[in-house]
């Protein structure tokens, strides 16, 4: 259980740098421009590196279908009661789709790797590539829905360059595609940037939240859909199906990660409450380190 914690909190330390920076120096850290660079350029890199890291078996994508429908299972029912919830289109977007995006490559496989061994990477990593079309594609969508029309939020996909880096690197790595040291040490270089980049822009968003002034309401479905809904309706899936124990496992921790900080670079990309944002995944996080314990035990019964 020790390594399960350490795996938690070791990548919080660049949260709290964030959050320092933000409030030693103020409206002199440029939180927008942050967000650009990161979306725009250095998660290109992150991607290309997860991909090619290691080639992509076909045959590895069984387990990340079976995370896709227990995910657009979950956000057809959450976007359709929340719906009669919540009045406001941002909070809307917020109701719908936060809870489905969680952190499932920075902290879902190093919490794996503690839990069932380095035998789980090339599970992880296809379930984390799963994740981010849903990401780049569903959370988008919805965020972006909070301050545009559908036309504008589906353009708003098509702009976004991780979706045409994560293509271009599936179709290389199927194609036996195999870089040099080199251009892996570069976008090793790059994917490290990325990920320090938005833990530290979320110690940005978190200086000056509220925590007190959010929506109850919201709070509540947010969290309950995250930690009792979706694990509930993974349970439901994964123990009436046919599939290897560590693999259900992997799954069933994948989808009770917390909200990932990609949440809140598309609620500022777009507009739609990052404060909020910020603080329902800090919320998320905390109410996670109680969790993953009752869902490690939940585990035995899969």
């Amino acid at each position: 259980m020790s390594s399960i914690i350490f795996s938690i909190l070791a990548i919080y330390i660049f949260i709290v740098i964030g959050f320092v920076a933000k409030m030693s120096f103020k409206e002199a850290i440029d939180d927008k421009t942050i967000t650009l660079i990161n979306v725009y350029f250095l998660q290109v890199f992150l991607t290309f590196w997860g991909l090619l890291i290691r080639p992509v078996d076909a045959t590895l994508f069984f387990a990340p279908s079976i995370y896709l429908f227990i995910v657009l299972l979950v956000l057809i029912i959450s976007a359709l009661v929340a719906k009669r919830l919540f009045e406001d289109k941002k909070e809307y977007s917020i109701a719908a789709v936060a809870a489905i995006i969680g952190n499932t490559g920075n902290l879902g496989i190093p919490l794996n790797i503690a839990i069932f061994g380095e035998e789980s990477i090339p599970y992880t990593t296809v379930i984390n590539l799963m994740n981010v079309f849903v990401v780049y594609t569903i959370g988008v969508y919805y965020y972006s829905r909070g301050s545009f029309d559908v036309k504008t939020s589906l353009k708003n996909i098509v702009k976004l360059p991780i979706l045409w880096a994560a293509g271009a690197a599936i179709f290389l790595s199927l194609n036996d595609y195999k870089p040099s040291e080199e251009i892996m040490k570069m976008l090793m270089m790059g994917a490290y940037a990325s990920i320090v980049m938005q833990l530290f822009l979320f110690g940005i968003y978190l200086y000056g939240t509220k925590i007190n002034e959010i929506s109850k309401r919201l709070t509540i479905w947010v969290m309950s859909t995250k930690f009792l809904f979706l694990p509930g309706i993974a349970f439901l899936v994964l123990y009436n199906i046919e599939l290897d124990s560590m693999l259900k496992g992997i799954i069933f921790i994948e989808l009770m990660v917390p909200l990932a900080i990609a949440n809140v670079n598309f609620a500022s990309l777009y507009d739609c409450k990052p404060k909020v944002v910020t603080a329902l995944v800090f919320i998320s996080s905390v109410i996670f380190m109680g969790a993953i314990f009752a869902g490690v035990k939940v585990l035995t019964y899969l």
